[in-house]
């Protein structure tokens, strides 16, 4: 027997294994295949070889130089530089779970966070046999047994009729308690399993609910249901108040981004679990949830009895938490026990994309037309702080062929349209376009350039299922009637933002803007005060927008 110190970097200690010799010299390392894990090896030290070639995705990779059990061994291997693209011979090395496995890119592989695991391994260079590696599987993990190798399948395609990107964000407070607490894991678990999570179905990750809320595992951490049951056995229970409201706003915030795994198009859902009542405010968590595209659902078990509703912020929290208070977005438990019938119904609305109302929000579902007065009284500099104010709003939003669409029209006693709703379906070519707008000088005429604007660039969207919003800005009087124009856009359905600088009349603004009027019209004395105003048109057209889809 030897011993031998490996260096656990990042962690700051080194770990003393007693190495028992392998086999005799020239033992031929256990062929494993390009996806087999950590998790699929039962000694404490084994010598397998990797195939080379093995495809990217089929290197699902948790941590650094320590590795949580769920990881492909051949993908750490690469990741840490024991072996290349190749393959070769990696000695395995078990070792105890722990938390917190960091994400590190690495010789082109990058890992990926994972909050906890029950076990872990480490690699290094194995000893070479006289087997050279292929592409091919030979064996699996584990020791020959005589038996014919069933083929590995290959990664499950899943559900592809439930396309959504799920998190479950369930209740770890003192108030559900341990017991239940795995109770309601065991029934996350079978709507997981009966989802039919794949590469092409259903993604969930989970989000515990407690004093602080935390993200156990995300989106892109695991594609098939066998993972999502292993990672769900491996939550602990948190404990503390059930701050439910703080951990959906964290979870709208912070889970549902491109880094985090979500995807383009699908729609995004919370299934907040909620056992007894939350302990704190739940209603302005759903308000951002709805802001950012989440569509939440409640699923409450052991509703408060009547000597129970004295401690309860708000009786009507699920209403106002859920996507809509419809009634579909609303569930309800008598109990953690006996919760196998209710699975299926649960599934069914998670997979009813046309009821995912709350997947169309003000940042992907508006048309922005922006009317720029291009006056002689405005001047080159100031047109530039004008075309700033545009770009600044514009950002804001999701501009793609079927999202958000923004247009621009500039005018004078003229009206010159510089780009229309179809003719840019990119953030970056808008902003380009914005940029390089030129300054045309002359009178004002806004009145005429509304009805310039509502007939040549709303008209043909009048089929649109996008909701329709008119920014003004201006910094003079009009020679012309802004009334009328003004009101025939909003009898055609155009919600008008005014914005006046300098010398523009507040009547006039008033006039333009839509009801109501102190909410939609603003004003400034100098164009650099045009920047304070752009996060309230922002907030200003999502709120016309939430309002719209009530």
């Amino acid at each position: 027997m030897s011993a031998a110190w490996i260096p656990v970097l990042g962690l700051g200690v080194c770990l003393l294994l007693l190495l028992e010799p392998v086999g005799s010299e020239g033992a031929v390392p256990i062929a494993i295949t390009c996806s087999t894990r950590g998790l699929d090896i039962r000694k404490e030290k084994v010598d397998v070889l990797c195939p080379g070639g093995c495809p990217l995705e089929e290197f699902s990779v948790f941590g650094n130089i320590v590795y949580a059990s769920v990881s492909s061994i051949c993908g750490a291997a690469v990741h840490r530089g024991v072996i290349s693209h190749s393959g070769g011979p990696v000695r395995v090395y078990s070792l105890p779970g722990r938390e917190n496995y960091s994400s590190v890119d690495a010789n082109g592989i990058q890992s990926q966070t994972l909050s906890r695991w029950s076990a872990s391994f480490t690699v290094t260079k194995g000893k070479s046999g006289t087997q050279e590696a292929t592409g091919l599987s030979v064996s699996t993990a584990r020791p020959p047994t005589g038996k014919r190798q069933k083929k590995t399948p290959e990664k499950k395609t899943g559900n592809k009729d439930c396309k959504a990107d799920i998190a479950f964000l369930i209740d770890g407070s003192f108030n559900i308690g341990q017991r239940r607490f795995n109770l309601q894991k065991n029934f996350v678990g079978k709507v997981a399993l009966m989802l039919g999570i794949g590469t092409e179905g259903p993604h969930v990750g989970l989000v515990q609910a407690s004093e602080h809320p935390k993200i156990e595992f995300y989106l892109k951490n695991f594609t098939s249901a066998k993972d999502v049951l292993f990672a769900i056995k491996e939550v602990g229970f948190r404990g503390g108040n059930s701050n439910t409201g703080k951990a959906l706003k964290h979870t709208a915030q912070k889970f549902f981004t491109s880094d985090a795994g979500v995807r383009k198009g699908i729609p995004k859902v919370v299934v907040v679990f909620i056992d007894g009542w939350p302990s704190d405010d739940i209603e302005e968590a759903g308000i951002v949830a709805r802001e950012f595209g989440v569509n939440v659902f409640i699923v409450s078990v052991a509703k408060p009895i009547p000597e129970e509703l004295g401690m309860v912020q708000d009786v009507a929290f699920v209403d106002k938490a859920v996507c809509r208070s419809n009634g579909f977005f609303s569930y309800h438990m008598p109990s953690w026990f006996g919760t196998t019938k209710y699975v299926k119904p649960l599934v069914q609305k998670l997979c009813s994309h046309e009821q995912m109302m709350c997947s169309k929000t003000c940042y992907n579902s508006v048309n922005i037309a922006f009317l720029i007065d291009g006056s002689s009284s405005v001047g080159d500099s100031n047109f530039r702080l004008m075309l700033e104010f545009v770009s600044n709003i514009a950002k804001a939003f999701e501009i793609s062929d079927i999202g958000a669409k923004i247009a621009a029209v500039q005018f004078t006693y003229d009206q010159r349209t510089e780009f229309s709703f179809t003719d840019y379906n990119t953030k970056e070519n808008v902003l380009a376009v914005i940029r390089n707008i030129r300054y045309m000088s002359g009178g004002t005429a806004t009145g005429d350039a509304i009805s310039f604007t509502v007939r040549n660039v709303f008209g043909p969207m009048r089929d649109s299922p996008n909701k329709n919003f008119l920014v003004i800005v201006t910094d003079g009087q009009s020679y012309d009637d802004v009334r009328g124009p003004a009101a025939a856009a909003h009898d055609a359905g155009i919600t008008i933002f005014s914005v006046g600088v300098a010398w523009a009349p507040l009547d006039d603004l008033k006039d333009m803007a839509s009801k109501p009027k102190e909410s939609h019209a603003f004003f400034t004395r100098e164009f650099t005060g045009l920047e304070p105003i752009v996060s309230d048109i922002i907030r200003g057209i999502c709120r016309d927008f939430l309002e719209s889809q009530q």
